[in-house]
């Protein structure tokens, strides 16, 4: 009997990046919050979303990708199909979550008007608001991500189908998508009343997606990690990039703002800057060959904390997004100084920690642990006797099934 495949070890690089950007995403997802000011995306095109659509994609690969390759490309599929039935529903969730949350905020304190700042379309046209949010043709603002993510993996199996075809042909499909959106406008319907599309184009955003897809799956060769002339190069166009991303600049220099419009374009985040992606690869070249002398060590201390939230990314994802609706309340309700939102920032980056560690304890199944003896029973509970010895065969008692135990 052959043994079973090795357990792929989890990359300590890709739970920790996955760890950063659920306390990043909760930062920006906070109305007027000052720590969303410090934030990467404020010192260079690229943000957190790249690096949260690149890990889904490298995290997608290691998932999904060993199931089409050692089983079949129809295995595959059903597992695809799987994961984005959940993510579906997680987003579905979501939503109502929110909207009862600004809902009810508007109970208790009158006059905010938080729910139709963000769902007012369910006032206006409340019927095609709750089709399109079961068809996904309406997204409120901050609920656009998830949306994205589930076309994305619904191109897996058409990227995987295309690699057995020819290694070059998932990228050529990459790339053309992308070519489509940038030279027809490629979109799918969303936001109903501005009729401006997805704010994630999935069409653009697969990829950042399919560019961690490939990199996980070993089907790009990828340079020397630390090799002194790439390090110097990206360094130099990184340091660049600031001036025209830091609001110190832009915000003072409108020479430095007009110029990032000109390179980037007013749709750089919906339809993805071609330097956003550029910025994004660089910066992710840089960072590992800086970290990879402490690679080992990247799960230790404050890398630790941000392992378990990235090793629970879809629970921790949504609860940022949640904590971030409750933190918009609080802050409009007491203020945006300084110290205030520290405190709330602090309380809900712990809640994110407590909810990750919440998910891994139940994911471990304490309950189906095997019990430690009688002292392990409840009060007031009897043991089932156990069943007598069955006595061994003989020829005077021997079994009369031929039917063998398996």
């Amino acid at each position: 009997m052959s043994a079973p495949p090795a357990k792929r070890v989890r990359d300590p690089r890709l739970d920790l990046f996955r760890g950063l950007t659920m306390f990043i995403i909760f930062v920006a997802h906070v109305p007027e919050n000052g720590w969303n000011d410090w934030i990467p995306a404020r010192f260079g095109f690229s943000s957190g979303s790249e690096l949260f659509v690149f890990c889904s994609g490298a995290a997608s690969a290691i998932a999904f990708g060993s199931i089409f390759v050692r089983r079949s490309w129809w295995l595959g599929t059903a597992r695809i199909l799987h994961r984005m039935w959940q993510v579906y529903w997680a987003h579905i969730g979501l939503l109502f979550v929110l909207a009862a949350l600004a809902a009810g905020a508007d109970r208790l304190w009158p006059g905010q008007d938080w729910f139709e700042d963000q769902f007012g379309y369910f006032i206006e046209a409340p019927a095609r608001a709750m089709l399109g949010v079961i068809t996904l043709t309406w997204q409120p603002d901050y609920l656009d991500i998830l949306p994205m993510y589930i076309v994305v993996l619904a191109l897996i199996p058409v990227m995987m189908g295309l690699r057995r075809l020819h290694p070059l042909a998932p990228f050529g499909l990459s790339a053309g998508l992308y070519l489509a959106v940038k030279l027809q406008g490629i979109n799918l319907p969303g936001d109903p009343e501005a009729e401006t599309g997805w704010f994630f184009n999935p069409f653009a955003w697969q990829l950042v997606f399919f560019s961690g897809f490939a990199l996980m799956s070993g089907w790009v060769r990828t340079p020397p990690l630390g090799d002194r002339r790439l390090m110097t190069a990206g360094i130099l166009f990184l340091i660049a990039c600031v001036p025209l991303s830091f609001w110190g600049f832009t915000d003072n220099v409108a020479a430095l703002h007009d110029l990032r419009e000109r390179l980037l374009g007013a749709d750089e985040k919906q339809n993805l800057a071609l330097l956003r992606w550029v910025h994004f690869i660089v910066l992710l070249y840089v960072v590992l060959s800086a970290i990879e002398p402490y690679r080992d060590r990247l799960a230790t201390g404050i890398g630790a904390v941000l392992v378990a939230v990235g090793q629970q990314s879809l629970a921790t994802f949504l609860a940022s997004l949640v904590f971030a609706r409750i933190a918009w309340v609080l802050l409009d309700m007491i203020g945006h100084g300084a110290l205030a939102t520290a405190l709330v920032n602090l309380a809900a980056f712990a809640g994110i920690v407590a909810v990750a560690r919440l998910v891994a304890w139940v994911k471990s199944a304490p309950w189906a642990a095997p019990a430690r003896g009688p002292a392990a029973m409840p009060a007031g509970s009897t043991q089932l006797p156990a069943a007598p010895a069955e006595p061994a065969p003989t020829r005077n008692n021997a079994p009369t099934s031929r039917v063998r135990a398996v």
